[in-house]
């Protein structure tokens, strides 16, 4: 059983893994193609939050965004791997603050192709998120379950 998890835990993981990989070594000193096609969607989402709250946003700069990401998906994926709720919590930070940034579907009108296809990566992700939170629940319902139980003293034999 424990094989089995772990393949799982792999072959989940490995989404996060490949991207972070991928993002990383095409980083570059600009942020490489991430950053390029995450600035606009940044810049949306910022003025979104700035008109629903009425103050200004820091700046923030999207090369480190894309740093940060690539470091969340990697050390959360290689602590996921390994079965530590650290690295389930760290994934479910990057696809909570990411998701409603690259999948923005709210932008667009419901006729366009383009909404059609960032709502369905935007509820695939809130899956992987669903994901994130069952595995973060079982591991914290075993931990709690073995702690609770008390065994059954042992009969002396005379």
């Amino acid at each position: 059983m424990e094989l089995i998890s772990f393949v799982g835990r792999a072959l989940f993981v490995s989404v996060f893994l490949l991207s972070a990989w991928q993002e990383f070594n095409d980083f570059g000193e600009n942020g490489g193609r991430a950053a390029k096609s995450l600035t606009p969607k940044f810049n949306a989402f910022v003025s979104h939050v700035t008109t629903h709250i009425g103050q200004q946003l820091p700046p923030v700069d999207v090369k480190l965004l894309v740093a940060a990401a690539i470091a969340l998906k990697g050390i959360g994926g290689i602590l996921f791997v390994s079965g530590s709720s650290l690295g389930a919590y760290l994934l479910l930070l990057h696809q909570a603050v990411a998701t409603p940034i690259l999948y923005d579907f709210y932008n667009y009108d419901v006729e366009r192709k383009e909404f059609s296809q960032l709502f369905s990566k935007f509820t695939q992700s809130v899956a992987l998120v669903g994901a994130l939170l069952f595995f973060i629940g079982m591991k914290n319902s075993r931990r709690h379950g073995r702690q609770h139980r008390k065994k059954a003293p042992k009969t002396k034999a005379n």
